[in-house]
């Protein structure tokens, strides 16, 4: 595909497309009828950095999906909250109650999620603040598979 024009698949409304662009081994484009992003893999395992890699990407969605809900939630509750920044990182991690079973050590994906809540907010606030973090719609998604570990900074 190297060298050829690319010509972006069509996208039904209400979906998304993910294709690879031919523009190096991994870079893809990310289509959902109104956006165009790309995602792509580091150089060091073989990409070219065009854009954020797939964990990268899954982490984007729950630190923005956090962040809505919270600034949705202190809208609707009349909270101070002038800003929220979420930190996130990834990790694969044995599970500790299986280093010793079998052949084939158990890893778990673990989310570490940092919320930074900038604003006049009591301890009371923040702590409801923190539990409708819990509550937003891709953290729902993600608990039915993963490990998430919040905490707020």
């Amino acid at each position: 595909m190297s060298g050829a024009r690319f010509d972006p698949p069509e996208v039904v409304a209400g979906a998304v497309v993910v294709a690879e662009t031919g523009e190096g081994k991994f870079t893809q484009v990310l289509l959902d009828g109104r956006h165009v992003l790309v995602a792509d893999e580091p150089v060091d395992v073989g990409g070219n950095d065009a854009g954020p890699g797939p964990y990268e990407l899954l982490l984007m969605s729950l630190g923005s999906c956090t962040s809505m809900t919270l600034r949705l939630y202190a809208a609707r509750k009349q909270i101070p909250l002038e800003r929220v920044i979420v930190r996130l990182t990834h990790a694969k991690r044995y599970f500790d109650d299986c280093k010793d079973c079998g052949d084939k050590p158990v890893m778990l994906d673990h989310i570490e999620r940092e919320i930074e809540l900038v604003g006049a907010l009591s301890e009371e606030q923040r702590t409801r603040l923190l539990e409708m973090a819990d509550k937003c719609p891709v953290h729902r998604t993600l608990t039915s598979k993963i490990v998430i570990d919040t905490r707020i900074k």
